[in-house]
């Protein structure tokens, strides 16, 4: 495994005048390092300003994406009640599709030094599309509004805010991704209390304004706070670098992982309030459970951030995964409020450890200077999972006619997303046991 080394004491200082870079290199695994990896501050305040900005964007991103769960009880019992629980769920997993298929192509316009623009772009695409919902009526409104233009607002910021954080920390990457994941707990728990509190008291179109004010309010913070550190590099490889599969099979089976995990990941958050609703629980708790899901992951993203850097990411997210994978079989036995709860508790811990290390093995599979293409090409990849895993579980459940089944398939797919990351540590280190 690489060993980080700090040469020299961290500056704090304007944007161009940290990192200039020296003559060494240290390499990573699987790819060669570059110079400014040496002079990574891993502190400082312009640090930590960015991780104050990528906080409060991964909350009106992320955090608005997982309140999902939500949007999906409520149509199926009003709006869209005339249409199937799997055709509904489309509008949540396009919504997750597009938060990460569009890091191809954000991904590589950061790795070129375009940042700002398609980031203030997108958030104000996020913040019409989110008044556009309040007008909606019909499912190719929600479709189109809802899950196309939201999903892409979100998707195209996403993984350059994360990829930001390669430029200014190494060392400590594990701690600043869990601090500013901790951003979506926040507002993965704000979001559905919110939503299910203003519907009745205002109605769902103002409810819906009053969002968009919200994020509108988010949006600002990241606007001012985030700047790239590192010079933009024209690395070879094209949009998408095939290349970078063939000559590292490590990434390869990582990317295969992610799939798998993409596929399981959101069943629960999508479909644990209308289940608890299908088990005689009231309406007016079950749609907590999608908050108390999100609250929960709030304390598995601070272990995660200690603990990863500490034990390494696949160290800690492969058995995370793997648990979260048994609570998934668990949760359809679930039927009463006391037991529901304590599967939104456990789940939210469990799959709140996996998202703040997810990134970290692919910043070691390659070099710093093509960060931004390989985390938007293991996101895009990891966007199919997310496309068609709330659909297929929303479809078995519909045959199957409850969600034993549901709990089945997406569980499976966590297992197997588990022993991909293992398999990967494996290949890197040649053995079954060490750091990574």
């Amino acid at each position: 495994m690489v060993i980080p080394v700090q040469l020299h004491k961290p500056r704090d200082g304007p944007l161009d005048s940290i990192g200039s870079g020296s003559s060494r290199s240290e390499g990573p695994v699987g790819g060669q390092g570059t110079d400014s990896q040496l002079d990574c501050p891993d502190g400082g305040l312009r640090a930590w300003l960015v991780v104050l900005g990528v906080s409060p964007r991964v909350s009106s991103s992320l955090g608005y994406i997982t309140s999902w769960g939500v949007f999906q009880s409520y149509y199926e019992q009003t709006l869209l009640k005339d249409h199937t629980p799997s055709s509904i769920a489309w509008i949540g997993s396009l919504q997750v599709c597009l938060v990460f298929l569009p890091g191809l192509i954000s991904g590589r316009l950061f790795d070129l030094g375009i940042f700002k623009l398609p980031f203030v772009a997108a958030s104000a695409l996020l913040v019409t599309s989110t008044f556009l919902v309040a007008e909606c009526t019909q499912y190719w409104q929600f479709v189109l509004c809802q899950g196309l233009a939201t999903g892409l607002g979100v998707g195209m910021v996403f993984g350059p805010s994360l990829s930001v954080l390669g430029h200014w920390f190494k060392r400590k990457r594990g701690a600043a991704m869990g601090l500013t994941t901790l951003g979506s707990s926040v507002g993965g728990t704000v979001f559905p209390i919110a939503t299910r509190t203003l519907i009745p008291a205002v109605g769902f179109p103002w409810t819906m304004r009053i969002l968009a004010f919200i994020l509108l309010f988010s949006l600002c913070i990241p606007c001012f706070t985030l700047a790239r550190r590192l010079p933009p590099k024209a690395v070879s490889g094209g949009l998408f670098n095939f290349r970078a599969f063939k000559d590292s099979p490590p990434f390869t089976i990582y990317c295969v992982g992610v799939v798998l995990l993409f596929l399981g990941l959101f069943t629960v958050m999508t479909y644990i309030d209308i289940s608890a609703v299908t088990n005689g629980v009231s309406p007016d708790y079950s749609f907590y459970l999608v908050s108390i899901v999100n609250a929960s992951s709030l304390l598995g993203r601070v272990v995660s951030g200690i603990l990863v850097d500490k034990t390494g990411a696949i160290n800690f997210i492969a058995p995370t995964t793997f648990l979260a994978g048994i609570v998934t079989f668990a949760w359809p036995f679930a039927t009463s409020k006391s037991s529901l709860t304590a599967i939104a508790v456990t789940y939210g811990f469990t799959s709140g450890t996996i998202i703040p290390g997810l990134a970290i093995p692919v910043f070691l599979l390659g070099d710093v200077s093509d960060i931004g293409r390989r985390t938007g090409m293991m996101m895009t990849l990891g966007a199919l999972g997310g496309l068609f895993g709330a659909p297929i579980s929303g479809a078995i459940n519909r045959s199957s006619g409850g969600f034993k089944e549901v709990g089945y398939f997406a569980g499976t797919m966590m297992i197997f997303a588990g022993i991909f990351m293992l398999a990967t540590r494996y290949l890197v280190l040649r053995k079954l046991r060490g750091k990574f």
